[in-house]
């Protein structure tokens, strides 16, 4: 980066910089305004930053309008941010009347430096680092955007905190521009949206993150599914159907058990080993093995790939649920490519094809990055297998995403226990970064189940094997798919693709006849027969996101003819029906974004 950049917003680092400095700003506000309140944690976040503070009631807007005046104040006042260190006595004793910084200290190794930052009469533990004075932010560039709650540690057991949400920039133009980009992001929200368009529903008798599909999200799914199961089967894929719960004794050979139990619903006492306990999949790898293990392998099978439309279950921490995006049940395009060390380039290369054919299809692939996600060597209780084996897979992984030109950035800490991976992430409306494809090499769980080969000279070989996805979770694909286009899923995919629409009661024999042609021709298809004006008929069409609404008055019946609107074009003009169909065939082949 030049040197011009380095301290503008085009800098990541200094843009984390610039907003947890502002975090810091907001805490001092609100001891100015509010001495009682406890501090938590105020960190920098993808899109802006936010505080945690323990205080006796909810915060208003009001509130909020009060403490954006303050901050304001206190950038005015350029006051110097200045770092200091403490042993643990000494800090422990500054922050006595903070219970949450008396806990963060507390839990900190021996020997781990202790930092604070002082800015005026405002002090805060924190690790840094921070601009060199307040008067560096733009106090009219500000925005605290909202409050909610949020548990202590993100554990549902401790206190609920209120959450302070806020953003800001250099130039109160970019701070306008922001919002208006966040206004139009809550008209796509897709837990607002989805829940209007009847996509989905969720009910507190059920559950958090156990959404119920109605039945136009349910359809959309099941066209994307069959979609991408097609597409695999092209491409060599093997379909497999596997159980939806195992014995303990299957993620303990595959290491889930350790390494991943908190994360799983058990049924039965997990320490009780007198008594079977299973526990429902939260992913399908140690299933398929399975599948493979059915019979003695040779080099002549290899590659197998192996697809499944998995249903999994994570137990997923309740401040986490979100709609369709975070959810406890979710389906996913799973796979898992068994093959020969020399097929593993070639193999990574066509997963990597299909993922980014599958999101580009449905118009996502152009909010994608690419992460390189690995191990981190010193947190080494987190994942199996020696330094020499992560070295050699991700060495191996490096060379494949360099060899086909892929831009990535890397994440330290984020691989999978057994492997590293490539994270596919998507930034949604909000700007929110989620991996929604992981493409994962894994050199070690093969050992595990004894998946041995027969190669070329007669012996006994260990295989690699591929962990991917083609589209994902197909809930959180949901999502997704109805904030990128505000509820107008592209014609393919849509629920309902063509909705009759007659004029006079006249008109809805005609409609009835013309609607079945187009349904034994594989459209979805609706006939409106209410006894209302066809303006009205229209409007609701309209906000329903029909792609194609087709009015019929005596003038069609008497020609033969169709009137047909689309939704984003407008009025299409009389035609045959036959070249209707035609039109909208070639629309849906195609699989066109429109």
């Amino acid at each position: 980066m030049s040197e011009e950049n380095l301290y503008t917003f085009e800098n990541p680092e200094y843009r984390k910089t610039y907003w947890h400095t502002c975090s810091h700003v907001l805490a001092q506000a609100m001891k100015r305004l509010h001495p009682e309140v406890k501090l938590a944690i105020g960190p920098a976040i993808d899109n802006g930053f936010y505080y945690d503070f323990d205080t006796p009631r909810p915060f208003t807007p009001e509130d909020l309008e009060a403490l954006e005046a303050e901050m304001r104040k206190i950038c005015k006042e350029k006051v110097k941010l200045e770092r200091f260190e403490l042993p643990r006595e000494e800090a422990l004793e500054l922050m006595k009347d903070e219970p949450y910084k008396v806990e963060l200290i507390n839990d900190l190794p021996e020997g781990e430096t202790i930092s604070f930052y002082k800015q005026g009469d405002f002090t805060d533990l924190c690790a840094g680092p921070h601009l060199v004075s307040t008067g560096r932010i733009k106090g009219n560039a500000i925005k605290l955007t909202s409050a909610t709650g949020a548990y202590w540690r993100g554990d549902s057991s401790r206190k609920m905190l209120q959450r302070i949400y806020g953003v800001a920039f250099p130039k109160k133009e970019e701070l306008d521009a922001y919002i208006a980009e966040r206004e139009e992001a809550l008209k796509r929200d897709h837990n607002k949206l989805g829940r209007e368009l009847e996509y989905f529903t969720t009910v507190d008798e059920i559950g958090q993150g156990l959404p119920i599909l109605l039945p136009k999200g349910a359809r959309t799914i099941q066209l994307l599914q069959r979609w991408v199961e097609d597409e695999e089967q092209k491409r060599g894929y093997l379909l497999t159907k596997t159980p939806l719960m195992a014995k303990r004794e299957l993620y303990k050979i595959s290491g889930h058990w350790d390494h991943y139990l908190d994360g799983m619903f058990v049924m039965g006492d997990p320490d009780d080993y007198s008594k079977e306990c299973f526990a429902l999949r939260p992913m399908t790898c140690p299933f398929q093995y399975q599948v493979y293990l059915n019979r003695q392998r040779s080099y002549r099978d290899l590659p197998m790939r192996l697809g499944e439309t998995s249903t999994l279950f994570r137990n997923e921490d309740s401040g986490e649920m979100h709609g369709l995006i975070r959810v406890r049940q979710f389906t996913i395009s799973e796979g898992h490519l068994v093959l020969r060390p020399d097929q593993l380039e070639e193999e990574f290369k066509g997963c990597l094809e299909l993922a980014k054919y599958c999101l580009d299809t449905v118009g996502m692939l152009d909010k994608c990055t690419f992460r390189f996600s690995q191990w981190d060597p010193n947190n080494t209780a987190k994942y199996e297998g020696t330094p020499e084996q992560w070295d050699a897979a991700q060495a191996a992984m490096k060379q494949i995403l360099d060899d086909l030109g892929v831009e990535y950035e890397i994440g330290i800490d984020e691989a999978a226990f057994y492997g590293p991976k490539l994270d596919i992430q998507y930034h949604n409306v909000f700007g929110k970064e989620d991996t929604i494809v992981t493409i994962q090499i894994d050199m070690l769980l093969a050992a595990k189940f004894g998946m041995y080969y027969i190669d070329e000279n007669g012996e006994k070989t260990l295989p690699y094997i591929i962990h991917r996805t083609s589209l994902g979770c197909y809930e959180r694909t949901l999502a997704y798919l109805i904030e990128t286009y505000a509820g107008a899923l592209p014609t393919w995919m849509a629920p309902e693709q063509v909705r009759f629409l007659p004029v006079t009661d006249r008109a809805a024999d005609y409609c009835a006849e013309k609607a079945k042609a187009m349904e034994a021709m594989g459209f979805r298809v609706e006939v409106d027969y209410r006894n209302e004006k066809i303006g009205k008929k229209i409007r609701e069409a309209q906000l329903e996101k029909i792609p194609y609404m087709v009015v019929v008055g005596d003038r069609d019946m008497e020609n033969g003819t169709v009137s047909p609107r689309h939704r984003a074009d407008g009025d299409l003009g009389a035609m045959s029906f036959e070249d209707f169909a035609a039109l909208v065939k070639e629309v849906v082949d195609t699989k066109a974004k429109k």
